[in-house]
């Protein structure tokens, strides 16, 4: 007979993994104090003739590719992990964009061209009292909230039916990218209240400090820093977790799980809030730095941007997102200077080429490279 005893029937559980450890974990720590530490000594304090200055454009591209950095991640999450293809983050990223950028637009106060306290496009069309939906956008507080609700609650109505729907694989990202192109249509209303197709700029403060000075835009710097490296602790708690397993099932074998008892709704929905949610953060922290919000934000080029930077730098790797949305976006910088009109060839090209023969993106290759497991 067989042995049934308990000793014999023990099933080994996996171990819990670290966050990060080895390094993994030195690697982390030193991106924190290059960004957080070195990065700010260099461009405030090194003077600009020197070989070791970091220039302010500098400052503002690499703050600016962290934003999207962030976006790449929350679509490694939902895409890399989860199986589940957005052509919409563009959506979420300008959500949090304009709940900045409108309590930005209130802090300009009586600066600005019709020294008025409504915004120049509202006494531009004649408007005598705000909108309702600007009642909270007096106070940093409340935009705060707002930069994360707002996304996490469209994303909620917008997951919940069509997760219970069951819509899956391309129908799901065409309905993404047909719900951000309509939320652009919207926003290009003047009479929406958000400025229409030229959106909000021309911000003069933020908590009452000037916004265009060098500390300033050093805080906002250090500040984007710390949430791209805190989300990617984030990611990586999640992706270890049960919780991670269970997505990386959904991804891999959603029938299959569902006739283990697993109910792939609730789990698929939270890592698309949570996706969402981090979008917008990206959008909040890049507006004032850019110092522009506009429809043109959700544009749907712009949420296939977001996919193609996941997958050039290696999906279900994290890094790789984040590689991978430096990497194209230092390209675009320097292409859409030296050869503006070849940038969307390359942009194609450089997408065909990781999909048919780098699947696994710039990570994977370099995996391959040092006889790693892609």
């Amino acid at each position: 007979m067989p042995d049934l005893s308990p000793s014999s029937t023990r099933v080994d559980l996996p171990q819990a993994v670290p966050v990060l450890a080895g390094r993994a974990r030195m690697a982390w720590l030193a991106a924190l104090v290059g960004l957080c530490a070195v990065v700010p000594l260099l461009n405030l304090v090194v003077p600009a003739g020197s070989l070791f200055h970091i220039s302010d454009f500098m400052v503002a591209l690499v703050g600016k590719i962290m934003c999207y950095a962030i976006c790449a991640l929350a679509m490694d999450l939902i895409w890399g992990y989860t199986g589940i293809l957005s052509l919409g983050h563009g959506l979420f990223f300008a959500l949090g964009g304009y709940a900045m950028g409108m309590y930005l637009m209130r802090e300009i106060g009586l600066d600005g061209n019709y020294k008025s306290a409504l915004p120049d496009f509202m006494v531009f069309l004649d408007w005598k009292t705000l909108p309702w939906h600007w009642a909270l956008s007096h106070s940093l507080i409340a935009t705060l909230l707002l930069v994360v609700l707002v996304p996490a609650l469209v994303a909620l109505v917008f997951g919940y039916f069509a997760f219970r729907s069951r819509i899956k694989g391309v129908y799901f990202s065409i309905i993404t990218q047909a719900l951000t192109f309509a939320a652009m249509l919207l926003f290009f209303r003047n009479e929406t209240g958000f400025g229409g197709n030229n959106g909000f700029t021309d911000f003069k403060r933020i908590a009452g400090l000037p916004i265009a000075t060098p500390q300033m835009r050093m805080f906002l710097f250090v500040l984007t820093a710390v949430f791209l490296l805190g989300f990617y602790l984030l990611a990586r708690y999640l992706v270890a977790s049960k919780f991670g397993r269970v997505l990386q099932a959904v991804r891999d074998a959603e029938s299959r799980l569902m006739f283990s008892g697993y109910s792939p709704l609730g789990y698929k929905l939270t890592i698309w809030v949570i996706s969402a949610v981090m979008c917008g953060v990206a959008g909040a922290l890049y507006v004032p730095q850019v110092g522009i919000i506009n429809p043109s934000e959700m544009s749907p080029a712009n949420s296939i941007e977001i996919a193609v930077w996941a997958a050039v730098g290696g999906r279900a790797t994290l890094i790789g997102p984040i590689v991978g949305a430096f990497l194209v976006n230092g390209a675009k910088s320097w292409l859409t200077v030296a050869y503006p009109e070849f940038w969307l060839y390359f942009l194609g090209a450089l997408f065909i080429v990781v999909t048919l023969f780098l699947p696994q993106g710039v990570i994977g290759l370099v995996r391959r490279l040092r006889g790693q497991q892609p």
